[in-house]
């Protein structure tokens, strides 16, 4: 019982209390041992628990760091001992990744960690960390990659989604040649190339069953058949076909470009859709190519063979100033023509009636110089029925190979009568010296001068030396009205040169004189505005562009 101030006062052990007695202290000494024994077993519990369910402690050798926090992207995802242990987290943790989709996944992942030495540490089981690493890279997804593929033609590319959609594409290319579907592309493994790239085949449905009949006689054919079967076709003489014996059309198709086709992985705005990708394949467009220069062209005939205007011609050739410019057999120039980017290369066998012409029958005479010739016989158009193969490159013939010919009735040839000296050369009749004025219209430059030139103009200083430009005799020497001072000199392929505004004159008239001898001084007389050098080149008494003759 509490005594007067408050505090227990000491209670004997045998007291009796409404009939109880109570030993006290006993029972507080037996109940205070058994806590104590329930705080250890509770405390041995908690150090089991903590081991299984919480992060684990162990002792640290005292190395400099050895305990890391570990962050991805910027996210603590988990305290490791050894930063390998983090790369394999991480690894495990991008295959998660990557085994949600089908495609290429690309994922920022940055990782970075802070080292600290401590004696006692805590560490993540991996398991956890690979699963915290998992759940930041799922939030820094930068972009799917596609699995596509990329087909190269020439410089030209073009990405689509499957093999299915190229497939499509290059069919799409020799379609509107082959109106009977019988041929289809194929994609083939190229063994000229150490990577995997695809390549093209064209198969025709006719070619398979040949070789597959080829096979079958092949089998069947042996022993005593196949001896005689070769004696027959030994001795059997080769009978001409007739016409209904050809088997018209189509022979053979195949590219003419080199195709080719790799595996690649592409976000979704660099693939292009099927439709847009044929239409850029196979739409024809405007493609430079070389032209060599034939007998007989003219810039003009050249433009309209190809047909570009001759304006475009002349911009697309640096070489060509005008369209009087002079070019010579073999030159190459520039032009273009339309054209799909996959060029079908292509061989069809067929029939026609036409009117043809006769090859020319020339008889030469050595006492012509090469620009003289006669027509001794006028040409007359001939008939005739005929079976050919015809090569076409896309829409244009390349070669025609006549399988079969008959005449309905007889071309008369064109004969020509045709000189073989080479004739003269002209040469520049000054050295240096500017071009002021060409050849054709133009403004009068002064009152008195013609708005037709019918030569060419240097401007040289005054006693320049003018040169003949091709061997001859002197026909005028003097005088000439508009020229000033001038000379005439006629050449031996029937060609006349006249040199005006001259200053002096150093031949005479009825004087041979070679090419390059010295025949004047330049000048400004007659209808000039300066001192200057005007030459011409007559063909049959007419003014022709000297710069389409000079050497």
């Amino acid at each position: 019982m509490p005594g007067a101030n408050g505090s227990y006062q000491n209670i004997p052990t045998g007291i009796q209390i409404n009939g109880f007695k109570i030993k006290m202290m006993k029972k507080f000494s037996r109940y205070y041992k058994k806590m104590k024994i329930a705080y250890i077993k509770v405390a041995v519990l908690a150090i089991v628990v903590a081991a299984l369910f919480f992060p684990s402690y162990q002792k640290l050798e005292s190395t400099g760091d050895n305990i890391f926090t570990v962050y991805l992207n910027g996210t603590q995802v988990g305290i490791v001992g050894d930063p390998g242990q983090a790369e394999d987290c991480l690894i495990a943790a991008r295959k998660r990744l990557a085994g949600t989709s089908d495609e290429l996944v690309l994922a920022d992942s940055e990782m970075s960690y802070e080292g600290q030495e401590v004696l006692w540490g805590a560490i993540d089981d991996t398991s956890v960390i690979t699963i915290n690493m998992t759940s930041v890279l799922k939030n820094s997804v930068k972009e799917t990659l596609n699995r596509s593929y990329t087909v190269k033609i020439n410089e030209y590319t073009v990405n689509l989604s499957s093999t299915e959609e190229v497939l499509a594409l290059l069919q799409a290319s020799i379609n509107k040649y082959d109106s009977e579907s019988e041929y289809y592309v194929d994609l083939v493994l190229d063994g000229n190339r150490e990577l995997n790239v695809l390549t093209t085949q064209i198969y025709s449905a006719s070619e398979q069953k040949e070789e597959e009949k080829a096979a079958e006689e092949v089998m069947t054919s042996v022993g005593i058949n196949a001896e005689l079967d070769a004696m027959f076709a030994d001795v059997e003489p080769a009978v001409e076909k007739d016409f209904s014996d050809y088997e018209l059309g189509l022979k053979s198709l195949q590219f003419g470009d080199t195709v080719e086709v790799v595996e690649s992985y592409l976000q979704d705005d660099e693939i292009t859709s099927l439709s847009q990708a044929i239409e850029e394949v196979t739409k024809e467009q405007e493609k430079e190519q070389i032209y060599e220069v034939v007998s007989g062209d003219t810039l003009s005939q050249i433009a309209e063979k190809n047909e570009i205007p001759l304006a475009d011609l002349i911009a697309m050739n640096e070489t060509i100033e005008n369209e009087n410019s002079m070019i010579r057999v073999g030159d190459e120039l520039i032009v273009t023509v339309p054209e799909p980017e996959l060029s079908v290369e292509r061989t069809e066998e067929v029939y026609y009636e036409e009117d043809y012409e006769a090859d020319i029958i020339y008889v030469d005479n050595d006492d012509w110089y090469t620009t003289q010739t006669k027509t001794l016989q006028e040409p007359s158009a001939g008939h005739r029925k005929v079976v050919a193969n015809v090569s076409y490159r896309n829409k244009e013939e390349v070669v025609r190979d006549i399988l079969k010919e008959e005449i309905t009735y007889e071309a008369v040839p064109k004969i020509v009568e045709r000189g073989t000296k080479i004739p003269p050369t002209y040469i520049k009749p000054i050295s240096g010296g500017r071009q002021t004025s060409g050849f054709g219209r133009r403004r009068a430059p002064t009152r008195g001068a013609s708005s037709n030139h019918k030569g060419i103009d240097w401007a040289t200083p005054v006693g320049t030396a003018v040169m003949a430009s091709s061997a001859g005799t002197v026909v005028k020497a003097g005088w000439g009205r508009g020229y000033g001072y001038v000379v005439y000199i006629n050449h031996a392929d029937g060609r006349q040169t006249r040199y005006g505004h001259l200053s002096k004159v150093l031949v005479s008239q009825g004087q041979t004189v070679s090419q390059g001898q010295k025949i004047a001084l330049s000048g400004n007389t007659g209808v000039s505005t300066g001192p200057h050098v005007h030459f011409e080149i007559l063909i049959n008494g007419s003014q022709v562009n000297p710069l389409n003759y000079l050497n």
